[in-house]
């Protein structure tokens, strides 16, 4: 399933959670980000890892195939004052310039890319000794969890869905890296909860999974997700367990 997410940028902006201030934490106590690096994001999206390492000092380029993602995360960075270069490009082409980038992160999308394509581009604008970061932060389908009902509903809704079920860790990516002639390749996990209301937590769906469906059918699966967590989740605040993966190397 190929999903256009420019047709939900708004909920992204409105509703995704990005990945947590701990993350960001985790990248400087680790040592893989000092804050004065030049990072080039991948499928930036509204940017959530991108204003992150603003935020840290460093200088970012966000590359996204979205227009309308890329206005959408051109309009948060200036909300929350940081400054980023947003580009429209791809992760296989970027249109960087050759060894200019001392980090190269992709949050959340590695999935969508081809890897081999995307890897020899990434190291084509490394810098020598540059990172390649990868990280996912995943929501977490616990039998009888509010996760676990709400994605058992996107695929009757939706057949052509096929993320569910994830456990928030990727071995694949180590062979990515490791044919793709990385070295120093190290990986750390953990989990970490995020807070919804159920609006909040609607509109994070609808950004996922309506991707692929038309407008008439984003309304009708959203009213069935509102009655699903008000007959079973009925408390407003909902703690949606995650798993945060992160893995990187080195050119």
């Amino acid at each position: 399933m190929k999903a256009d997410f420019g047709k939900t940028a708004s909920d992204y902006q409105k509703h995704r959670a990005g990945f947590p201030l701990s993350f960001f934490k985790r990248l400087q106590i680790d040592g893989l980000t000092e804050g004065s690096e030049t990072v080039v994001d991948l499928g930036s999206g509204t940017g959530t890892v991108a204003r992150g390492l603003a935020k840290m000092g460093c200088k970012v380029t966000g590359v996204d195939p979205s227009s309308e993602m890329l206005g959408a995360a051109l309009e948060m960075a200036k909300e929350e004052g940081v400054v980023i270069d947003f580009c429209q490009g791809t992760a296989e082409g970027t249109g960087q310039e050759d060894q200019t980038a001392d980090v190269v992160t992709a949050g959340q999308c590695w999935h969508w890319f081809d890897p081999e394509s995307a890897v020899k581009d990434v190291r084509r604008i490394l810098k020598p000794g540059g990172l390649l970061l990868i990280a996912h932060f995943d929501w977490l389908p616990i039998n009888g969890n509010v996760v676990w009902h709400t994605e058992k509903l996107i695929m009757e809704k939706n057949p052509s869905w096929n993320m569910g079920g994830q456990v928030g860790i990727y071995p694949e990516w180590f062979r990515h890296l490791n044919e793709g002639g990385f070295s120093d390749i190290r990986s750390f996990s953990y989990q970490e909860a995020a807070s919804y209301s159920h609006e909040a937590w609607r509109g994070r769906i609808r950004a996922s999974a309506g991707g692929s469906l038309s407008k008439e059918n984003v309304v009708a699966f959203d009213e069935a997700h509102k009655q699903m967590l008000k007959t079973h989740f009925p408390k407003e605040q909902l703690s949606i367990p995650h798993q945060v993966f992160v893995i990187h190397g080195r050119k």
